[in-house]
């Protein structure tokens, strides 16, 4: 199969699949692109053997893509705390500046615009502080919402080792099925040729015939 096959098969497996378990939980702004190719990796990777581990890769992929959203949602917590303090912070070390011009710089730091990060860190060092002054107070500010988003993806991430672990119970248990049914053939096959195979009569045996 060349690449151009597999790539088509990937986004065919992707369409059932949605087809079969219902939109996938993409929040409005989310790529759902991204998803889909997550949805396409996990399917590749665990191979699903039948319909049961079908649903169990789809709980796998809907968990993971909530992890990520609750690391995005702390992450823009913490981004958000840390922007607003550090406006707070420029405008007390500048002198003469207004608060919005102060808190439009620190806008501009978050965006990682070179300039702004380069003055920032000039303000900074010319009042004898670190970025460290803004992190710890927008963590402290934050600590409860923080500690909930962390519950909630050790909760999600939870979840989904226990979907792995019942798909290898469940492969365990169709791998013993199996070789139980296969040495039961054997064995059945075994007892229809062995009254077949009568031995061979000797040569004293066929001269008295």
């Amino acid at each position: 199969m060349t690449s151009k096959s597999k790539r088509s098969a990937s986004k065919f497996t992707t369409v059932i699949r949605t087809t079969i378990f219902g939109p996938p939980p993409i929040l409005e702004g989310e790529d759902a692109s991204a998803y889909d190719e997550l949805l396409v990796q996990v399917s590749n990777g665990v191979k699903p053997k039948d319909i049961i581990e079908e649903i169990w890769i789809r709980d796998i992929v809907d968990l993971t893509w909530e992890i990520f959203r609750y690391r995005r949602l702390k992450a823009r917590w913490l981004s958000d705390g840390i922007s607003g303090l550090l406006g707070d912070l420029l405008y007390q070390c500048i002198p003469g500046w207004s608060e919005k011009r102060a808190h439009n710089l620190a806008l501009e730091w978050e965006a990682r615009e070179a300039a702004a990060i380069a003055q920032v860190e000039e303000v900074l060092a010319s009042c004898n502080l670190t970025m460290d002054t803004v992190y710890s107070p927008a963590l402290v500010r934050y600590l409860d919402e923080i500690e909930r988003i962390d519950r909630l993806t050790a909760i999600a991430e939870g979840r989904r080792n226990a979907v792995f672990r019942e798909i290898d119970r469940h492969r365990a248990t169709l791998a013993q099925a199996l070789r139980g049914k296969v040495h039961e053939i054997e064995d059945a096959e075994f007892e229809t040729i062995g009254p077949q195979a009568a031995a061979p009569k000797s040569v004293s045996d066929r001269s008295a015939a």
